[in-house]
């Protein structure tokens, strides 16, 4: 390995994958929230095995979800 100059990649690779977001309006004009996940291909009736899948350690204890809910709304 040479010991000369260090060049940096004009080339930017992101840590975090793209995520689209969609507004509320966007949702409801595609027909509601189920309208919406079928139309990008997401079906909720796959969704409860899926989460079956998850780790217990993977969801919020009651505790861990009342407080998150008053972080939430004393946010607002």
């Amino acid at each position: 390995m040479s010991k000369g100059k260090i060049e940096e990649s004009k080339i930017v690779k992101s840590s975090f994958p793209k995520f689209e977001t969609y507004s509320v309006e966007e949702i409801l004009a595609a027909g509601g929230t189920t309208a919406f996940a079928n139309k990008l291909g997401k079906y909720p009736e796959n969704l409860a095995e899926r989460l079956k899948q998850f780790p217990e350690e993977a969801f919020l204890t009651e505790d861990e979800f009342a407080r998150a809910l008053e972080t939430l709304n004393s946010s607002k």
